[in-house]
Parts: structure tokens; sequence; C-alpha cells
């Protein structure tokens, strides 16, 4: 005697969401009106740009940086230019303040590396 098991799978259905599962301009924003929450949307869509091109140009400062050390290493110098990194944090913190050493911190590490 043989046994037949028949299984059946979950029956998925894709169905409209409804509208109290989307959230309202003013609550994806945190703002208080429509008027404000456009501004915001605005807004947040020039920063996502913004971001990209940051991406963007760290990414080429981080080729830029390779082809340095690649050079530098080459030549029979040190991966790393502990004066010129001082220059970059200096700059950095002149143009942005504290935060700005920061973010000079972030991008030689993403460039060389943890020293």
């Amino acid at each position: 005697m043989t046994a037949t098991v028949t299984t059946t799978a979950p029956v998925t259905t894709t169905s409209a969401v409804t509208t109290s599962a989307i959230a309202t301009p003013t609550e994806r924003t945190g703002a208080r009106t429509a008027e404000a929450a456009g501004v915001i949307e605005n807004a947040r869509e020039r920063i996502d740009v913004l971001d990209d091109r940051i991406i963007g140009l760290v990414q080429e400062r981080m080729a830029v940086s390779a082809v340095i050390q690649e050079a530098r290493i080459t030549s029979g110098g040190r991966r790393v230019n502990l004066s010129r990194e001082m220059e970059v944090l200096g700059h950095y913190r002149d143009a942005l303040g504290k935060p700005g050493t920061t973010l000079a911190m972030t991008l030689l590490e993403l460039c060389r590396g943890r020293v």
C-alpha cells in the first residue's frame, strides 16, 4: 500500500495596499503642514543627489590615494606620509571645525587603511 502525501504551498496574493498603510508626506517628514512636508521632501531629494556625488568623490579620492601610495612604496618610501596627513587634517578642521577633523580621519582611513 502506497501513501500519497500532498502538500499545499501557501498561496500569496498581491493586493492593493490600503491607504492607511502608506505614510502621508507629513508622517514621512515629521512636518506639521503639507507645505513644510513638500519643502522637506524636495530638500531630501537634493541631499540624496549630493550624497551620491560625495560618495563618488570619496571613491575617486580613494583611487588617487592608491596611485600615490603605490608610487611612494615602489620608490622605497613608506605607505603613509604623516606630515601630509596632518595637512589634510588641518585643512578639514579649518574649513569645518572639530567635526571636520573626524571627517578627515575617516577619509584618510578609507584611503590608506588603519595606521
